[in-house]
Formats: structure tokens, C-alpha cells, sequence
């Protein structure tokens, strides 16, 4: 598989980032995990930011830097955990024997903040979520070439992860970042923005699952590098610029 694509637009969420034209700034608070709390787009009604985690919040900041005011696209949203703190959060209740709120259930699961997402944006386009495992990020490139190729304008591909309490069996599989991060972008065949060429590359790699792909390609885009190859379990892909 060959793809040519563009990057027409990208923004993120992360601690320390303030916006693509910071990158030395974000990379040296990154280590340190210091930044902000995310925060819900000001349009937002204040009934909905209250049902927002703290990862919607990130999703939310950076989808909202690629869309204009009442613009709706086709999107994907990519995350291997999801909103997976909740559901532990509902089991700990459990376990206590405490009544659990249906609306907790409803914004535990996997595609809760894409949904939140359509009712915030009124977005009635549509919108597939990915829960990739050890695939990494290139199975949401693919699904979001996929609609292109079928003729969408432009797709809004939405990676995000944020950390897995320790209750969770982590080591060794590398599938944890120490940080949350949110990163949009906006993709479209032909037009102007950042080119690339997305392909299946013959190199056994091993870079980690999603969260750590996702921090990765983020730094890719802000750096000087021509070429990026992330893999993991025999599974590799190559984005390079053109």
C-alpha cells in the first residue's frame, strides 16, 4: 500500500504545548510534564463540558483548532484506551457496592467522546472509532484514506491516549505514555499543507503501542525529520515528507 495525502491543517493538545511554532518549548515541558489542564471549547454548552473528562477536553482543544465556526467533516478517532479511567472508576464502585449512573456507563465507553463530539459540533457526518491494540496509529491513517479515496473532501483524524492507572498490566508491553496527549488532523488528497507519502514498510520494528506512536508522529511533524517508521509485532509503516 502507497498513499499520497495532505496535511492541511493540525493542531494538538499536550502539557506544555502552546502551538506548532513552539516545538523546542513543548519538548522541554514534556519531559517535566509541565502545562495546563485542557479546556472545553468556549462554545460549548456548560451542561455538556460538565460531562467532559479531562481527555475529552484534550480531544475537544485540538479538534477545534482545524474546524471553523458550524463547519462539520467526516471523521475518525483513533485511541487504543479510550476513556478506560471511568471504566475503572465504575468497577472500584462496584466492588463497593455503590449505585452507578447510567450516564457514567454511557461516557465510559470506547466511543464516548466522538459522540460527545457530534452533539457539541451538531456533526451528523460520519465518524469511525478505532480502538487499534498493538496496531499503533496506522490503522486510523487508513480508514481516513479510505474515505477520501470514497470521496470525502477532507477527513478529521483524531489520535489521542492518555495514562492507564498502575492496576493495569503495563510492563512489558509498551503501551503507556507518562503523559496525555490529543492530536488532530486535517487530511485531504490533493490541495496545500504538509505532503506525505504513507506506505507498509518491510522493517521489523518495535516502537510501542498507540499512546507512544502518537507522541512520536506529534514530534515528527514539529521536527526536521524526513521520514518516520513506527511498528510494532512485525506490523510497520513509513510516513515521509515530500
Amino acid at each position: 500500500m502507497i498513499a499520497d495525502f495532505v496535511i492541511s491543517n493540525w493542531n494538538a493538545w499536550a502539557p506544555g504545548f502552546n502551538s506548532p511554532d513552539d516545538p523546542s518549548a513543548w519538548q522541554s515541558r514534556l519531559q517535566t510534564g509541565q502545562g495546563s489542564n485542557p479546556a472545553a471549547p468556549a462554545f460549548v454548552p456548560k451542561m455538556l463540558q460538565r460531562r467532559l473528562s479531562p481527555l475529552a477536553k484534550a480531544v475537544f482543544s485540538a479538534a477545534d483548532g482545524c474546524l471553523a465556526a458550524g463547519e462539520k467533516l467526516s471523521a475518525v478517532f483513533s485511541s487504543a484506551h479510550g476513556e478506560i479511567c471511568k471504566s475503572l472508576d465504575i468497577l472500584k464502585a462496584i466492588q463497593s457496592a455503590e449505585e452507578i449512573s447510567p450516564t457514567a456507563f454511557s461516557l465510559s465507553v470506547h466511543n464516548a467522546i466522538a459522540g460527545l463530539f457530534s452533539i457539541a459540533y451538531a456533526n451528523q457526518m460520519e465518524i469511525t472509532v478505532i480502538a487499534p491494540g498493538f496496531e499503533g496509529i496506522a490503522p486510523a491513517f487508513i480508514e481516513a484514506l479510505g474515505l477520501l479515496q470514497e470521496g470525502a473532501a477532507e477527513v478529521l483524524l483524531v489520535l489521542y491516549d492518555e495514562p492507564i492507572a498502575d492496576f493495569y498490566p503495563i510492563s512489558p508491553f509498551n503501551l503507556n505514555a507518562q503523559t496525555t496527549c490529543a492530536l488532530a488532523l486535517r487530511l485531504a488528497l490533493i490541495g496545500n499543507g504538509l505532503p506525505l507519502q504513507f506506505c507498509r514498510s518491510a522493517q521489523s520494528r518495535d516502537d510501542g503501542e498507540h499512546p507512544i506512536q502518537l507522541l512520536a508522529f506529534l514530534k515528527f511533524l514539529l521536527g526536521e525529520d524526513r521520514s518516520l517508521s513506527l511498528g510494532h509485532h512485525g506490523h510497520s509503516w513509513r510516513w515521509d515528507k515530500l
